[in-house]
């Protein structure tokens, strides 16, 4: 079996003498591997990086086998991304995101927010609004999902603050008094397009990173990815 697609290059290692085995979050085949001959090669090396976007074509002759793979440039952002510690920083993020996931299960809604973050032409708070987004995005294809839509305690839909962390549920303002620290804050970006603060990022950074713990890393007992704290600290710093 053979297919085409473009997909977004997030990681390589190597196979054997000349030979590498790409990690490719695939437009319609989800996280996808195969294997590329000749990917330790000069010619190859540029484009084999992580965060760039390559139309990609991916053969087999059982769909259940690993498959070889032969790429060609679209959009070369890895070198942009290696000289600004913020992005690659970012990239690398996203990356380890995606391979949570699980092999060949498309999830191209988590491919175009990903390749929107990746993107340039954006500051860092902006950048970090979009991470943020990125991660709730995972939990829901994940099937950890928050439900931000209307207050746990009333049903109202307006006036949301607050997110219980046992249950993922919003609080509105009210009910939410009595127990704000014990809750956690929900960012007005996160369900709107209110514009976001560093303090507001920090808030989105907190939530998300509190229910991957309790769903995904924990559970799985992985590490976070290490680069994590320091991207925030570093898209939230006010200066």
């Amino acid at each position: 079996m053979q297919w085409t697609s473009e997909g977004l290059i997030i990681g390589v290692r190597r196979h054997g003498e000349t030979s590498v085995i790409a990690e490719v979050m695939a437009a319609k085949h989800g996280r996808t591997l195969g294997l590329i001959r000749g990917g330790r090669s000069s010619k190859l090396a540029a484009t084999l990086q992580p965060g760039n976007t390559v139309q990609l074509t991916w053969r087999a002759r059982l769909e259940e086998h690993l498959g070889t793979m032969t790429v060609e440039m679209i959009d070369a952002r890895a070198a942009d991304l290696i000289a600004d510690r913020t992005r690659l920083y970012a990239c690398q993020l996203v990356c380890d995101h995606l391979r949570l996931l699980p092999e060949r299960d498309p999830h191209d809604r988590l491919l175009g927010l990903s390749v929107d973050a990746l993107n340039d032409g954006k500051d860092r708070l902006a950048l970090g609004t979009e991470l943020a987004r990125f991660e709730l995005a995972v939990l829901d294809e994940l099937g950890f999902g928050l439900d931000l839509s209307a207050c746990a305690v009333t049903g109202q839909t307006t006036d949301l603050t607050h997110v219980s962390p046992k249950t993922g549920r919003a609080v509105s303002r009210e009910p939410a008094k009595p127990y704000c620290d014990r809750l956690l804050r929900l960012p007005q970006f996160l369900i709107s397009d209110t514009p976001a603060t560093p303090g507001d990022v920090a808030d989105a950074f907190r939530l998300t990173g509190h229910f991957l713990h309790m769903h995904v890393w924990d559970a799985r007992q992985v590490e976070p990815p290490a680069m994590r704290d320091a991207l925030i600290e570093a898209l939230t710093d006010p200066l």
